[in-house]
């Protein structure tokens, strides 16, 4: 790449760099790993073993779980480049070649005054929403913590507004970002997304028909003409000096996606602004959404369940011992040993490549060393959904039509857009204290969909349910 690029990789390879920040983060904690991790010679097919091993050398040892978080994040800032210089050197070090003013819309709806989710066709309140986060709870679908912190935020429904905080949404436009949802609630909003006119024309007519106030990054180009919008990856130094300028309490929320490399860039690009806020301005809150196709520890109560739903007799029964048969074992395997406490569910979906993985587990790694630290952070998993991004790919949109065969149930952007917005004005207003270990706060409030409380392993089950779901897509 060219100094040209903003935010860029070395001259090595995303997947070198990717290597490298993964050896370096497990070499205190378990240099095994990370010989491992140097050692591999087929990376692009064996990564996922090597993420696996970076959340279990974390498990029961917290220093070792913040210093495989804290030395990621080193050598990953260590090796991004901005242009000439260091990642870090970028903002605050050059000189600025752009400047944003701010363009504020302020839109004339009331606010919504009570929590309501939209679920298949329906919008949810009261005692409806009350009852669907039960169902969900019953079937496995999120955590009992995650129903009684949404019930908590219907409890509160002044926390909606959340009055004195300024919501910066990277990625403004994405589909599974809290921008609509914070504007309906009437909540202040900085909208931070590409300078094209489709994008900023979606984010303008959201406001203006919101309740809420948007503020957006906007430059005078040289023909006069005012154009909005930031681009992270060139114009990161610039978006970084306007953001100091914002007023009140910052919440910074990476809601940014990619393909491919572009995506670590970016979250690249999003943790140097946080890191940068969070050192400048010491309130600020920081904000992410995980990914449920990722390695998480999960509690006890999950894995029996998960167990239980394996001994049970039904249709995938009766088929486990012939498909294991003839694929090897590699068909339908138990998810959790009998009596992990915790179990480790691998989500990992090889489709997604590693770039994607590490992209995700930065974000990971910032809520740990910020939380640490005493930021407020919100970071919870979100439901597998059927955004434009995943749906793109055949495959793995076959798997999505097939995954209620195996007790997974795969969400709409609107629903999973509100759900998660809600658990994010609950992480900002309950003033909930972090848990013993770090996988125990990635744990609390997750709405992952099943999958950790599926009889199977994820990737075991991923091909028989894409070839369950094809004839689900065709009809």
């Amino acid at each position: 790449m060219t100094a040209q690029t903003g935010v860029s990789f070395p001259s090595e390879s995303s997947s070198s760099a990717a290597r490298t920040v993964l050896s370096d983060a497990l070499r205190k904690a378990d240099p095994v790993g990370a010989r491992a991790v140097e050692g591999e010679t087929s990376w692009r097919r064996n990564y996922l073993s090597h993420f696996r091993r970076a959340v279990e050398a974390g498990i029961g040892e917290p220093p070792a779980a913040h210093s495989i978080a804290a030395e990621g994040l080193r050598s990953a800032h260590d090796l991004m480049r901005f242009g000439d210089v260091a990642l870090d050197e970028a903002i605050g070090g050059t000189a600025l070649t752009q400047a944003f003013h701010t363009r504020t819309i302020r839109g004339s709806a009331e606010p919504e005054t009570e929590l309501s989710i939209p679920y298949r066709g329906e919008r949810l309140t009261g005692r409806a929403l009350h009852d669907q986060l039960d169902t969900w709870v019953a079937d496995g679908v999120i955590t009992p913590s995650c129903a009684t912190a949404v019930k908590t935020v219907q409890d509160n429904p002044d926390w909606l507004r959340l009055e004195g905080d300024t919501v910066v949404v990277l990625g403004a436009g994405a589909e599974m970002g809290p921008y609509r949802a914070l504007l309906r609630w009437g909540a202040e909003v900085v909208a931070v997304d590409l300078p094209r006119s489709d994008v900023q024309a979606r984010i303008r007519d959201l406001a203006q028909d919101s309740a809420g106030t948007a503020h957006v990054p906007a430059r005078i180009v040289t023909n006069g003409d005012d154009d909005s919008g930031a681009d992270l990856l060139t114009e990161l130094p610039a978006v970084a000096h306007w953001l100091d300028g914002i007023q009140g309490r910052l919440v910074l929320g990476n809601y940014c996606y990619a393909d491919g490399a572009t995506h670590v860039r970016v979250s690249m690009a999003a943790d140097a602004l946080a890191e940068h806020l969070t050192r400048e301005r010491p309130d600020t809150a920081l904000a992410f959404l995980a990914t449920p196709t990722d390695t998480f520890a999960v509690p006890a109560e999950d894995v029996e369940r998960s167990n239980a739903a394996y001994a049970r007799r039904g249709a995938t029964r009766l088929i486990r011992t012939p498909l294991r048969a003839v694929s090897g074992g590699r068909l339908l395997q138990r998810n959790y040993a009998p009596g992990a406490d915790p179990g480790l569910c691998d989500a990992i979906v090889p489709q997604q490549g590693p770039n994607y993985a590490l992209a995700k587990r930065l974000q990971r790694w910032r809520a740990t060393t910020a939380r640490q630290a005493g930021t407020t952070v919100s970071l919870n998993v979100a439901p597998a959904t059927r955004t434009r991004s995943v749906v793109k790919n055949k495959a793995l949109a076959a798997a999505y039509a097939g995954a209620h065969r195996f007790g997974v149930e795969i969400f709409d952007p609107a629903t999973s857009n509100v759900l998660m917005a809600a658990l994010l004005a609950y992480d900002l207003r309950s003033g909930a204290a972090p848990q013993r270990e770090p996988w125990q706060d990635e744990a609390v409030n997750a709405a992952h969909g099943g999958l950790w409380t599926a009889a199977y392993d994820p990737r075991s089950a991923l091909g028989l349910a894409a070839v369950l779901g094809i004839g689900a897509l065709r009809g």
